[in-house]
């Protein structure tokens, strides 16, 4: 048995999907721990592609448990459509999925309020799915969970007594300049919210059960564990770049809060960074390109969100948010993504460190304002020109490319056991075994 984290090392679009597929062939469960369908994994298999928003990446994978953990924020309608979606490949049989019944649901007046807030100065840049509204109700104690789904009287108590609060609020955001009207959200309007919240949960009624308990069993029976994170480290509500962050627990310590499992039972936990850096939405990016260079990386890298299709800032890799997110989910390794992006680019820059207020840091500061201020200082690289997305081993990689990895792993103490060199699953050079590995095996 052996249980293993995967989270993003970065601001999320590092790839995981892609790890996560390949490291499900070690799995036999694969459980997503918190989130929602702000997420999205882009999964290329043999040039097809399947993007996955609410069920883990182990999709891919007949016979792999996939399992929606407790801390999860699930859109029931986004969900079902996924299920079906993966039923027209063949994937996802009956006994596959299982979701948790104390998972919170996302309903239409999470994302209209959501939608709301995103109008003005003061928007952050979300997704709009309804995701921050859906964990303020759980935090405020009045949210309903997919076991609600099955208990009409209940759910309508529920969403009657959200609405109660969230009327004044909606209207107070539509009457803002800029604002669109919307729904009436009368009686009527909340009958038919009722009525299809209800249908939806008797067509999810047979995936829905007691995870927490699954997933333990599992382990105790000797079966070995992936935990799929979703966004990344800097997202975290409590240790990204706050107030431009998720509103959950995206490092490994998320994954034992949302699935219920205790930390003992966590044997290593993997990291995944691309070899540059990108973000999505609004808040600092202290390497962030502009103008024409900016253009061509995003190009070369289809940096365009999964869930959105909004195109992704980009910049060289920052190494003092990786080292706050090595510290922060007590790393034992990392892959490495999209190294064939980097083709072509001579010299290549990473940020080493940051001069703010005329001191040198080496880890990212969470004062926003100091880290909008921050300065980046660079290391220069040589490039290279080859196409290297067909090498399969480490050694074939051109000697430039080589020394950048290993002068990354010498600039943050953490070894890579995989290598990306494209978006399809064969196109990956293992370098050590994620589920037997340590950090001293390097």
């Amino acid at each position: 048995m052996s249980a293993v984290v995967v989270v993003g090392a970065q601001w999320g679009d590092e790839g995981k999907g892609k790890v996560v597929d390949l490291l499900t062939d070690r799995a036999d469960v694969v459980v997503r721990f918190g989130g929602g369908a702000n997420a999205g994994h882009t999964l290329v298999i043999d040039g097809r592609k399947l993007v996955t928003h609410l069920i883990p990446s182990g999709v891919l994978h007949p016979g792999t448990k996939c399992v929606l953990g407790d801390g999860m924020v699930v859109d029931p309608y986004t969900l079902l459509e996924e299920i079906a979606a993966c039923r027209e490949r063949g994937l996802l049989a009956n006994d596959e999925l299982l979701i948790s019944d104390q998972a919170h649901v996302i309903l239409p007046y999470h994302r209209e309020l959501e939608a709301l807030r995103e109008v003005g100065k003061h928007a952050i840049g979300t997704t709009r799915r309804g995701i921050g509204p859906a964990y303020e109700a759980k935090a405020a104690r009045r949210g309903v969970r997919m076991r609600d789904l099955a208990r009409p009287e209940r759910l309508r108590e529920l969403v009657d007594q959200n609405m109660e609060e969230l009327r004044p609020l909606i209207a107070h955001y539509r009457s803002k300049e800029g604002a669109e009207d919307g729904t009436s959200l009368d009686d009527a309007w909340v009958d038919k919210l009722v009525a299809d919240a209800i249908k939806a949960g008797e067509q999810l009624a047979p995936h829905l059960g007691n995870a927490g308990a699954y997933v333990n069993d599992a382990m105790n029976s000797g079966k070995s564990v992936l935990f799929e994170g979703a966004q990344g480290a800097l997202l975290d509500i409590d240790h990204g770049t706050y107030p431009y962050v998720t509103s959950s627990s995206t490092i490994s310590a998320g994954a034992c809060q949302g699935t219920g499992v205790g930390p003992t039972k966590i044997d290593r936990v993997i990291g995944i960074t691309k070899a540059y850096a990108t973000r999505v939405g609004g808040g600092p990016f202290p390497t962030q390109l502009e103008g024409e260079e900016a253009e061509s990386l995003r190009e070369a890298g289809g940096e365009y969100g999964a869930t959105t299709g909004r195109p992704r800032r980009c910049g060289w890799l920052d190494l003092p948010a990786l080292r706050l997110a090595i510290r922060i989910n007590g790393l034992s390794g990392l892959a490495l993504t999209k190294l064939d992006v980097l083709r072509g680019r001579n010299p290549l820059k990473v940020c080493v460190a940051y001069k703010v207020d005329g001191v040198e840091q080496t880890e990212m500061p969470l004062h926003l304002d100091q880290l909008e201020a921050a300065e980046p200082i660079y290391r220069e690289f040589p490039g290279w020109e080859q196409d290297i997305s067909g090498i399969q081993n480490i050694a074939d990689l051109p000697e430039t490319a080589q020394s950048y990895i290993e002068a990354l792993e010498g600039l943050i103490g953490v070894p890579f056991f995989l290598v990306s060199v494209g978006p399809d699953r064969n196109e990956t050079i293992a370098i050590q075994d994620p589920f037997t590995f340590s950090p001293s095996d390097s």
